[in-house]
C-alpha cells in the first residue's frame, strides 16, 4: 500500500540554525498515516528515556495527514506530538484553521524542531527550501494577539501564525501554543516546550505545491455524499452549527456530570445553567460562527460582550474558568476565556488548577482570601499572575498536582498522569471514567469519547452505568481517535462520518482499498506504541487511576448521585481486551502482531 504524501521532513536544528530535508519511507505512512501517528513514531525513534521536557533534546513535531488540505471535510487540521512537561507522558494533541493546509503546500508532510536559539526568534517557511529563523527581540513579552498582528505587519496578512505568549515564555507547565491567537494547542504544557526552545513563533507562507489525489473524480463523489450526511445529522447539522461546543452545557448538566466547584458537585438548578449555557451565548454574545478549512460545520464562535470581542468560549473553556471556579457570570467567563488565550495558557488546566487552589482554601489548608469560589473580582488578576508566574501564580503555574502536593493535599487535585480532567465527572458514565484513567496522554475526552454513546446516544445509546462491554467499545473509540488524529480530520465529522468514509476516504488516496479492518489495525499500533512510550518512562497500572473522589465518594445530588467508578473491575476487562498483561504492559503476542518492538 502506497499512501500519496509529500515524503519528505523539514528537520531544523535551532543550535546551529540550519535545516535539512530528509525523505520519509512509504512504509511509515502505511503503518503510520500521518499526523498523530507520524509525530509518535518519530518522538519514539528519537527521543532517549527520561529526557526533560524542557530540555532542547525534546522536539516539537508538527505533522499533517493524508487528507490535510484535500475535498475531504474538516481536513484543516495538524498534528503536534512532543514529550510533555507537565505529565512527562508522551504528548500529542491536534488544531485547525489554515496553518496544516498552508504547511502541506510547502511540499513537506513533518517538520521537526531541536536545539535551542542563542537569542530569541521565530521560524518562517515560505516555501519548499526557504527557510528562515529570524529575531524575536521586538515579539519576546508580546500577548498572542499583538504577536500575531506584528509577524502579519512583517511577512503578509495572509500568513498563519503558531505563537506562544507570555505563559510560555515563562515555562509555565499549563502553557499553551496558540494558532492565529484563538486556537490552541492547548494541553499539557506545550507552550512551555517552545518557550525553552527561545522560539516565539513558526509562520507559514502559503505554498505553491500540488499534492497528488489518486482517484479525484471518486473523492469528488465521496465528498457529496459525506455532505450530505453532515448536513442531516442533528449533532452536526444542529447543535454544533448552532451554538458550537457550549451546546452541551444543558445537556451535560441534565445527566448530573457537569463539575462545580471542583467535582464537589456535578448538576446545578436550571436558572443557574441557563445563564452560562450555549443558548444565552448564541442570543446575547454571538458575532459570527467560524469555521477551518474546508469545514461546514462551522462550530467556532467568535464573540462580542459590549467591551470586548474575540474567539470562544468553547464548552471546556466555559466549564473549567466559570463553574469550575464557582462563577456563574458569562461576560466574565467570556474576558476570562480571552484572557487566557492573549497570554497563551490552556483554558482546562488554568481553570482547574484554580478551582483546586479555591477548595484548599475552603478547607482552610491555604489563606489566600483570592481564592475563595465564585470570588470573580479577582478571577483575571489569578490568571495574569499564573502566566506572569508572580505571587501565588507562580505555584499554580505548575499544574494541580505539584500544586497540591505542596500542601499534601493531592487528592484534591482533580488530575490523570498530571492532567486535569475535563468537563464530564466520570461518576456519571463509566466507559469515559476509564478513558480518563487508561489515555497515555493523561486525563483526555478526546482520546476515547465514550460519552457520545452514553450520554448523546451517537451511534447508539448504551448504559452509562454499565461495565461490561464498555472495554471492547472503548478499544474502539481509542483507536478511531488515533486514525482520526493521522489521517487528520475533524473529531465532530465522526458523529456523521465513521470508520466506514475514514476507509473510503484514504482509499481514493492510497493506490488500494483500505479496509476498516486495515485502519483499526493502525489504531492499534498507535496507541500501543504510546503505551510503550510511557512504559519506557516509568508508567504502569498504579498511574491509570482516578483522584480518590471519584472511587470513593458519591455525589449526593442530581441524576447521577450515590455512583463511584468501579474502576479496577473496569480496568481488569480493559486490558483484557487490549492483550496487556495485569501491569498494563503490552504482550509480546500482541507486538508482534502490531510489528511493535519494545522501547527498553
Amino acid at each position: 500500500m502506497t499512501i500519496a504524501m509529500n515524503n519528505n521532513i523539514l528537520k531544523i536544528d535551532l543550535d546551529s540554525e540550519k535545516f535539512v530535508e530528509e525523505a520519509l519511507d512509504d512504509e511509515i505512512f502505511e503503518k503510520y498515516l500521518g499526523g498523530r501517528g507520524l509525530g509518535v513514531k518519530i518522538l519514539c525513534d528519537s527521543l532517549s528515556k527520561g529526557t526533560n521536557a524542557l530540555s532542547k533534546e525534546n522536539p516539537l513535531i508538527f505533522s499533517i495527514g493524508p487528507v490535510t488540505g484535500s475535498a475531504v471535510p474538516t481536513s484543516g487540521r495538524f498534528s503536534l506530538v512532543t514529550k510533555s512537561p507537565l505529565t512527562n507522558t508522551i504528548f500529542h494533541s491536534n488544531s485547525g484553521g489554515f496553518w496544516g493546509p498552508y504547511f502541506k503546500r510547502t511540499g513537506y508532510d513533518c517538520l521537526l524542531i531541536t536545539g535551542k536559539l542563542s537569542d530569541v526568534g521565530y521560524i518562517v517557511i515560505n516555501d519548499y527550501d526557504n527557510i528562515e529563523i529570524k529575531s524575536a527581540e521586538d515579539l519576546w513579552g508580546l500577548r498572542t494577539t499583538e504577536t500575531v498582528e506584528k509577524i502579519q505587519s512583517l511577512e503578509g496578512k495572509i500568513s498563519q501564525v503558531l505563537c506562544i505568549g507570555p505563559a510560555g515564555e515563562n515555562l509555565v507547565k499549563i502553557s499553551a501554543i496558540m494558532n492565529q491567537a484563538h486556537r490552541a494547542f492547548g494541553r499539557g504544557g506545550v507552550g512551555a516546550v517552545m518557550g525553552s526552545k527561545n522560539l516565539k513563533a513558526i509562520v507559514i507562507k502559503p505554498g505553491k505545491k500540488d499534492f497528488p489525489i489518486n482517484d479525484k473524480d471518486h473523492l469528488k463523489k465521496l465528498r457529496i455524499v459525506a455532505i450530505d450526511k453532515i448536513r442531516v445529522v442533528p449533532v452536526t447539522s444542529q447543535g454544533l452549527a448552532l451554538f458550537g461546543t457550549a451546546a452541551l452545557v444543558k445537556v451535560i448538566n441534565q445527566f448530573g456530570m457537569f463539575p462545580v466547584k471542583n467535582f464537589q458537585s456535578a448538576y446545578t438548578d436550571s436558572e443557574k445553567i441557563d445563564s452560562i449555557s450555549g443558548e444565552r451565548l448564541r442570543k446575547e454574545f454571538l458575532e459570527k460562527n467560524e469555521g477551518c478549512y474546508n469545514c461546514i460545520i462551522r462550530c467556532g464562535r467568535f464573540t462580542n460582550t459590549g467591551e470586548k470581542s474575540g474567539k470562544g468560549p468553547e464548552y471546556e473553556s466555559l466549564w473549567s474558568l466559570g463553574p469550575s471556579t464557582g462563577t456563574f457570570d458569562l461576560k466574565i467567563i467570556t474576558h476570562a476565556n480571552y484572557l487566557c488565550n492573549d497570554l497563551g495558557l490552556d483554558t482546562i488546566s488554568t481553570g482547574s488548577t484554580i478551582a483546586c487552589a479555591m477548595e484548599l482554601q475552603q478547607k482552610g489548608l491555604i489563606k489566600d482570601n483570592n481564592l475563595k469560589f465564585g470570588n470573580k473580582d479577582k478571577l483575571y488578576e489569578i490568571i495574569e499572575s499564573i502566566a506572569l508566574k508572580k505571587g501565588i501564580g507562580t505555584e499554580l503555574a505548575e499544574g494541580s498536582l505539584k500544586f497540591s502536593q505542596k500542601y499534601n493535599a493531592e487528592s484534591y487535585a482533580m488530575q490523570v498522569k498530571g492532567m486535569e480532567l475535563p468537563a464530564y465527572d466520570p461518576r456519571g458514565a463509566f466507559g469515559h471514567a476509564l478513558n480518563y484513567a487508561v489515555s497515555s496522554r493523561g486525563a483526555c475526552h478526546l482520546t476515547g469519547f465514550l460519552v457520545a454513546l452514553e450520554i448523546l446516544g451517537s451511534p447508539k445509546k448504551i448504559d452509562r452505568f454499565s461495565v461490561r462491554g464498555k472495554s471492547d467499545l472503548l478499544f474502539l473509540k481509542q483507536n478511531q481517535s488515533a486514525v482520526e488524529d493521522s489521517l487528520i480530520v475533524c473529531k465532530f465529522v465522526g458523529y456523521a462520518l465513521g470508520f466506514e468514509f475514514q476507509a473510503r476516504f484514504l482509499s481514493t488516496i492510497s493506490d488500494k482499498k483500505i479496509s476498516i479492518t486495515d485502519l483499526i489495525t493502525i489504531g492499534e499500533r498507535i496507541y500501543n506504541l504510546e503505551r510503550l512510550f510511557n512504559v519506557r518512562e516509568g508508567f504502569s497500572r498504579k498511574d491509570d487511576t482516578l483522584p480518590k473522589r471519584f472511587l470513593e465518594t458519591p455525589l449526593n445530588e442530581g441524576p447521577s448521585k450515590n455512583r463511584v467508578v468501579p474502576l479496577e473491575d473496569l480496568l481488569n476487562e480493559y486490558y483484557n481486551v487490549r492483550h496487556w498483561d495485569e501491569n498494563g504492559i503490552p504482550t509480546d503476542e500482541l507486538l508482534e502482531k502490531l510489528s511493535l518492538k519494545r522501547l527498553i
